[in-house]
């Protein structure tokens, strides 16, 4: 599955139960559609104490979201927008903002 968005980049979440939040993306997963993105999707796992030094109790993680479920946030604009990318006439590669043509980020 093609992903446009990268590491770094800032999105907001346009479905779910974090449905608004916007946040930092951590990691990203091509091969199975999915992004973690900083504080969206947090979920609570329940841990059993495994060895006399390891704590059991309740932690609370992120978890991977669907690349459909979220869009790139463009500062410049403050709207949440399709990345479009085109290549200079220099040769490098550039990711832009559709609404604003603000660059986000040079290859």
């Amino acid at each position: 599955m093609k992903c446009r968005l990268r590491k770094g980049d800032f999105v907001q979440v346009v479905k779910g139960k974090d449905r608004g939040k916007k946040g930092r993306v951590i990691k990203v997963m091509p091969e199975e559609g999915k992004i973690l993105v900083e504080g969206i999707n947090f979920v609570r796992k329940h841990a059993r104490p495994k060895a006399a030094d390891k704590k059991g109790g309740i932690t609370q993680m992120e978890k991977p979201v669907a690349v459909s479920n979220v869009m790139y946030f463009c500062m410049k604009c403050t709207k949440r927008t399709v990345l479009k990318g085109k290549t200079l006439q220099d040769g490098s590669k550039v990711r832009y903002c559709k609404k604003c043509n603000e660059i986000a980020e040079v290859k």
